[in-house]
């Protein structure tokens, strides 16, 4: 595989904004991805991580617009894997045919030999009884095969580029893993280019090269995947690591970011998650935040990243996190 300093940026993203009916959803979301690399996004539900996805691959929903930005793909093929193959493969067609549709339609393949592609991608990811599977409907598959086939349809259109959304978070453990393998061998046999959503950190942990975390519509950090996890600059990227569960001592209580996420980002002119922050001070509400590179390879939204820092060092009993005031007076 192409050494990845070295590899070209298969796909970019500049500025991107969306909005729906109630106003803006995404604001200034930036990030690239070279060939044979894994970026993982991450964030919990609403953050806006699907959205950005989808607008890459041209699939927004209807009422969601595209206000401002660039996606770039180099004019590459773009594949995209979804989160629930159950409601993604049409129950009325086998999978012969769902395999069969963009084959001919893209590559205008005769049906004969668009069957036979089909077979060979079926294979390709890992399906030992291809045929007794292409001659089946998607509710005779189990929740691991019904995933497989949708990465071989993503597959059909040779990609260079592939969008993986929470593809293992309907799946049982065991399955999630053989998936996460699979994908990684994919990505380095065709040297693609993956972004990877997840509000998983030890599924990022294991699949992406760099990660960049979002929160209420924007980028707020990113870096490599192993700095990231192993020293973050920005709070949300903290509290989310203080609240994995501990394999050490099932006994210890669970750690819970106070507050709640923002329901409408357009009145908000500061940090977003400046609510919820121990380290919030007056200067975090007073304007835009900026996305300021730290060191080489690590950028943050965070007008206080070294008290971030900081609290790495706490005593496992405070959890690294401080009493959150309400006053944003900068206290902890």
């Amino acid at each position: 595989m192409t050494a990845l300093t070295e590899a070209p940026v298969a796909v970019e993203v500049d500025g991107l904004t969306l909005s729906g009916p109630s106003g803006p959803l995404v604001t200034g979301v930036a990030l690239d991805v070279k060939a044979g690399e894994c970026l993982g996004l991450v964030g919990e539900s609403g953050s806006g991580k699907t959205l950005t996805v989808r607008a890459i691959a041209g699939l927004l929903p209807r009422g969601i617009s595209r206000d401002a930005g660039r996606v770039d793909t180099a004019d590459a093929r773009v594949g995209m894997v979804f989160q629930d193959p159950m409601r993604s493969l049409n129950p009325t067609f086998t999978i012969r045919r769902t395999m069969r549709e963009p084959l001919v339609q893209h590559h205008a393949l005769s049906r004969r030999a668009a069957d036979s592609r089909a077979l060979e991608l079926l294979n390709d990811v890992g399906i030992t009884d291809a045929r007794r599977v292409a001659d089946s409907y998607p509710h005779q598959l189990s929740g691991g095969l019904r995933q497989r086939v949708l990465i071989a349809a993503a597959l059909a259109c040779d990609p260079r580029v592939l969008l993986c959304d929470e593809p293992t978070t309907a799946l049982d453990v065991t399955t999630q893993a053989t998936i996460l393998d699979l994908l990684q061998r994919l990505r380095e046999e065709r040297e693609l280019a993956m972004l990877f959503v997840s509000h998983d950190l030890a599924v990022i942990s294991q699949v992406s090269d760099r990660v960049a975390v979002m929160y209420a519509g924007q980028i707020v950090e990113a870096g490599p995947t192993s700095e990231i996890l192993r020293a973050p600059r920005h709070a949300y990227t903290a509290g989310l690591l203080r609240s994995s569960p501990s394999a050490g001592d099932p006994d210890e209580p669970l750690f819970a970011i106070g507050g709640t996420a923002p329901q409408r980002i357009g009145d908000l002119t500061g940090c977003r998650f400046a609510s919820r922050c121990p380290w919030a001070a007056t200067e975090c509400t007073a304007g835009p935040v900026e996305f300021t590179r730290l060191g080489e390879r690590q950028s943050v939204r965070c007008v206080r990243p070294a008290d971030v820092a900081a609290s790495l060092s706490l005593p496992a009993e405070s959890g690294g996190w401080p009493r959150v005031t309400e006053d944003l007076d900068g206290d902890s």
